[in-house]
């Protein structure tokens, strides 16, 4: 797997085995907000923000180039005083289409860095598979299974809002077609001083299966005592080796917290199933306060593939 690398550093290569999208930070602040590209590699992602600047009634996609060329949202995505990126999503604002709920701050992982001869869609240059899918799809996909690693903080979460929505936000993600084959959890109830960690798998067919890491995922999860507090970092691993799903949480000073799932009956094996990992802030509350909001920042992100 590709390790995350100095900014005066070549910032993407490709080798015989591995094609890394990096994002790593150095130092900087000024009192207008500072773009992330000034620090951080974003060639290999595209971003989507909570507004509707363009008046097409989604929200807001920065394609990679223009991403990469200095953009930056004062209130949904930029560089911190600490040369994180901020992301930051509200109950209220613009979705990413008709059947998207909820808003997001989110980078979407772009294997083509901005060569838009690859589609955004379909088995290409783009996008990655699994291992055990059809030898033709392996050959043209961009990538052959796929790990991101990540290491921030979740600064604030929603407070208000029906119980079974107040607290959660998706903090990463693997999405395919239509369906995602793993979404990670941060959630933190009101009355809790730390957050749980857990993650769903959603197959092609089948039902969502849920996987507890770090306390519980319940409405009324008690205060969990090896929980992760506002603003503490730790870092996340989602790895796939065929049809094995391994997520692993990370802390300085303690064990590390894996689970793994298997999805051998889960249908992305099948020809056509494409991949693309996404980091950054999903807001999982629609019915809390338009200002109440979701916000994490990201100190180091990169993702690798084996082909």
């Amino acid at each position: 797997m590709e390790k995350l690398i100095s900014v005066n550093a070549v910032f993407a290569r490709m080798t015989a085995g591995v094609v890394g999208a990096l994002l790593l930070s150095t130092s900087a602040f000024a009192a207008d907000p500072v773009a992330p590209s000034t620090k951080f590699d974003l060639l290999g992602w595209t971003l989507s923000v909570p507004v509707d600047e363009d008046g097409n009634g989604k929200a807001d996609q920065i394609k990679e180039k223009q991403l990469n060329s200095g953009y930056v949202s004062a209130e949904f995505f930029y560089l911190n005083e600490d040369d994180g990126i901020v992301f930051k999503a509200p109950i209220v604002g613009a979705k990413t289409s008709k059947n998207t709920s909820y808003t997001r701050s989110e980078l979407r992982g772009m294997i083509r860095r901005g060569d838009t001869s690859h589609s955004t869609k379909g088995v290409t240059g783009n996008n990655w598979v699994f291992s055990t899918a059809p030898a033709a799809d392996k050959a043209a996909a961009g990538g052959v299974d796929g790990t991101m690693d990540a290491t921030l903080a979740v600064n604030h979460v929603t407070t208000t809002g029906k119980d079974y929505q107040v607290g959660r936000v998706v903090i990463g993600q693997i999405h395919a077609n239509h369906n995602e084959p793993v979404r990670i959890y941060y959630r933190k109830l009101p009355g809790n001083s730390k957050g749980s960690i857990y993650y769903a798998h959603e197959p092609v067919k089948n039902k969502e299966v849920w996987v507890e890491m770090i306390g519980s995922k319940s409405n009324s999860a008690s205060d969990p005592s090896d929980g992760i507090a506002l603003n503490e970092k730790f870092s996340y691993r989602i790895n796939v080796e065929g049809n094995t799903l391994t997520v692993s949480i990370m802390r300085p000073g303690k064990p590390d917290v894996v689970r793994s799932t298997d999805m051998s009956k889960s249908g992305y094996d099948q020809g056509g199933k494409y991949m693309y990992f996404k980091a950054g802030v999903y807001n999982q509350n629609k019915s809390g306060k338009a200002d109440d909001y979701v916000q994490a920042t990201f100190y180091d992100l990169a993702v690798s593939y084996n082909k």
